[in-house]
């Protein structure tokens, strides 16, 4: 691609590189200058005018991001018609957006003019939702580099995976001094966090804050046809040997990972019992802010694996903000027992 000042009378066809309002005429930037204007700025007396001029290889802006957007979407998603060297990238269902994080960075590192900008990975998304832009920066881009970045693409290095658990069932232990009304508000928050996602609750079990009550309530909900299971403690889990896990466990399940490097979410548990998830609840999913029970949910109702090399990487960018249910700062104090 060619950039730079040319002589205006030989301007016509290329491609003005700036916006140019002069002499009662109105030249585009990155449309082609019409023999017309161009004949009438130079009789006006413009002698230059900067514009660009293709050649032998180059791919134009729009048909370059418009190829290279198609290559990038993989299911969930659709692209719209590029414009001014843009292409960008749509939900076509709700679900959670995965990235080959490894193959939208090498093709960004194939050439500056190629860009691609995405959401973060693993964000919920709704149908319609943008989530992703590819920029091609200058007028045009060399063929050669168009391949190159085409052809290290990976295969749907973005795409939507789709809800597909849609069944939760819900245990709440119980304690002296826990207020039914403090349970029914914990199940319209999590009814809220579901809506999105297409999910519901099919079982509301409350039971004595002890594990086989636990276990028995588990083995309950999930043979009901839960594809789920939320157990929210009347007292944080705090240890392996702790109510809920050894509720768990009594069920005939297995804790696969208690703690996440999220905050608030530090006090998650995750197991399961046969192939069914089951999610030991901080305190803060009491919460209608996003914490990390969010991110663990949202994954296991994509149908999507939650492995202890999954929550250990969370961490960086795992400080969240804080939320109005924590009693004390992280700055100091002592944190109640629900506090994570």
């Amino acid at each position: 691609m060619r950039f730079g000042a040319v002589p205006t009378r030989e301007a016509a066809g290329l491609i003005a590189a700036h916006t140019v309002r002069a002499h009662d005429v109105t030249l585009r930037k990155g449309r082609p200058i019409p023999a017309e204007d161009a004949a009438r700025l130079d009789a006006a007396g413009m002698g230059e005018l900067v514009a660009v001029s293709l050649e032998p290889g180059d791919v134009g802006e729009d048909a370059a991001a418009g190829h290279l957007a198609a290559r990038l979407a993989g299911p969930g998603l659709r692209t719209e018609p590029p414009f001014t060297g843009r292409c960008n990238l749509f939900t076509t269902r709700a679900g959670l957006l995965l990235i080959d994080r490894a193959g939208i960075d090498a093709v960004n590192a194939v050439d500056e003019a190629i860009t691609v900008a995405t959401l973060p990975a693993y964000r919920p998304v709704v149908a319609g939702e943008m989530v992703a832009t590819v920029k091609i920066i200058p007028y045009a881009v060399a063929g050669t580099a168009l391949d190159h970045a085409s052809r290290i693409a990976p295969d749907a290095a973005l795409r939507v995976a789709p809800y597909g658990r849609t069944r939760v069932g819900v245990v709440s232990t119980l304690l002296p001094g826990l207020k039914d009304a403090t349970v029914d508000k914990t199940l319209t928050t999590l009814r809220a966090r579901l809506a999105p996602t297409g999910a519901a609750i099919v079982a509301d079990l409350r039971v004595p804050h002890e594990s086989d009550a636990v276990g028995s309530a588990i083995r309950t909900v999930a043979a009901e046809g839960a594809d789920v299971v939320v157990v929210f403690g009347a007292s944080a889990i705090t240890d392996r040997r702790d109510v809920i896990p050894a509720g768990i466990e009594a069920a005939g399940g297995r804790v696969d990972h208690l703690g996440m490097p999220v905050d608030p979410g530090n006090l998650l548990l995750v197991g399961r019992l046969c192939d069914v998830p089951v999610i030991g609840a901080p305190g803060c999913a009491r919460s209608p802010k996003e914490n990390g029970f969010d991110w663990v949910l949202h994954r296991l109702l994509a149908g999507l694996a939650v492995t202890r090399a999954d929550i250990v990487g969370l961490g960086v960018g795992g400080l969240l903000m804080e939320i109005v249910s924590r009693p004390q700062p992280r700055s100091g104090g002592t944190p109640a027992d629900d506090d994570a």
